[in-house]
């Protein structure tokens, strides 16, 4: 059996890890940066044995037991190297010199949405994250990346949860900052069989704590508002649990970016894989835009804040699967520019139609480096131009980053 033996950090994994050489095959180390010293024993566990000009105090009492974060132990300037890193990898591994722009981070305590699992643990109720592979849940006291709002409900929603699971031991919470509070959703095994007087007293906790909506079972509990987002000032209508972009700072610089590589003449967009109107919505005070996504809720969500709104230019939404059904070229070919913001697996095949297609403009949004450079790949291959990929922290402390890539043929 291999002893204890020392060895140095020569680089950061992908995961935020420290990356060491033995015997020819990488060793990675959590929580490990470049220079660093660790005893390693055959166990697998690790002690530090020297520290890092770059090792930084972390901001938040849970980190490396909280699952949320890997990074908040780096120096801002390694932190930003290793982000923007692995954006410049993601594309080397495709045969793609990128230049690849600083990383833009947004602000601490600026994540608009959580989703919490939730464990009883005799009288206590736990919410919060899972530890680092791990099933054990951190039951959560600080959190610097969410929005604070969310982090000042937990104690109210410990409370408003334990009588709502009734003898129920664990479930799934989602809180989501809109306009006017707070929109929260619980799933758990106990779903539409709650007595009156249990619904009642929920609904009135539920007031008390401020929330806009509250849903548990997917059965509507109480709302004492319009749940909305504005995007690009246009009131939108969230269903419960419907997806919005993590940051709002972030869907600001995303649409800055669209907006600026959009031809000035450009008449007619396509924005795939739309959401509820993220890009469409700032696009379409400039140009007629057809919106197409998969998800029912969000199409109607978009189209009825079209339907209310004044100033822009002629919307069309469409209910269609892209990855199921892409555009084909002849559809493509309708179009001045095409945006798209697909899901982590990315647009594969609606890549393959674009780079077939004769579309001038392409701008491409991903939160997966690895699935935007294999479709840059495609694009490059089929004739496209790529200009510059921006990076977005997006994601504070994890090993996610959102960019923006430009095409042009």
């Amino acid at each position: 059996m291999r002893e204890a033996e020392d060895i140095v950090i020569s680089r950061l994994g992908a995961k935020g890890d420290g990356v060491a050489m033995r015997d020819d095959m990488p060793l990675y180390v959590p929580f490990a940066l470049p220079g660093e010293r660790w005893r390693v024993s055959a166990a697998g566990d690790a002690e530090r044995l020297s520290d890092s000009a770059e090792r930084a105090a972390p901001v938040c009492r849970h980190f490396t037991a909280c699952g949320g974060c890997a990074a908040q132990h780096m120096s801002p300037g390694l932190y930003n190297e290793w982000k923007r890193g692995l954006v410049v990898e993601a594309f080397r591994h495709r045969g793609i010199a990128a230049d690849v722009a600083p990383l833009t981070v947004v602000d601490t305590g600026s994540r608009r949405r959580a989703v919490f699992g939730i464990e009883r643990h005799g009288g206590d109720l736990r919410i919060g994250f899972r530890e680092e592979g791990q099933h054990t849940l951190v039951d959560l006291a600080e959190c610097p990346v969410l929005d604070p709002l969310i982090v000042r409900a937990l104690p109210g929603l410990r409370t408003l949860v334990r009588r709502a699971m009734g003898g129920e031991v664990s479930g799934r919470l989602m809180v989501t900052r809109l306009d006017r509070g707070l929109d929260v959703s619980l799933a758990c095994a106990r779903k539409s069989n709650l007595e009156p007087q249990d619904r009642s007293e929920i609904a009135e906790q539920a007031r008390r704590l401020g929330l806009v909506r509250l849903v548990v079972g997917g059965e509507l509990i109480v709302a004492t508002g319009r749940p909305t987002v504005t995007i690009a000032g246009v009131e939108i209508e969230i269903a419960p649990e419907l997806f919005l972009q993590a940051v709002p700072q972030a869907e600001t610089l995303l649409a800055d970016l669209t907006l600026a590589a959009l031809p000035k003449r450009a008449k007619a967009v396509a924005d795939l894989f739309s959401g509820v109107g993220t890009l469409t919505l700032p696009m379409a005070r400039r140009a007629s835009v057809t919106a197409f996504d998969s998800d029912r809720r969000a199409i109607e969500a978009l189209q009825g804040a079209v339907r209310h709104t004044q100033g822009l230019k002629p919307v069309t939404a469409i209910v269609r699967d892209l990855f199921r059904d892409p555009l084909s070229v002849r559809e493509l070919g309708l179009f001045d520019a095409v945006v798209l913001d697909p899901p982590r697996a990315g647009a594969a095949m609606q890549t393959e139609r674009l780079a077939k297609s004769k579309v001038p403009l392409v701008v491409a949004v991903s939160c997966n480096p690895a699935t935007l450079a294999r479709d840059a790949r495609v694009l490059i291959d089929g004739g496209y131009r790529m200009g510059a990929v921006t990076p977005i922290d997006q994601f504070l402390y994890s090993p996610h980053v959102e960019a923006v890539a430009v095409f042009r043929k």
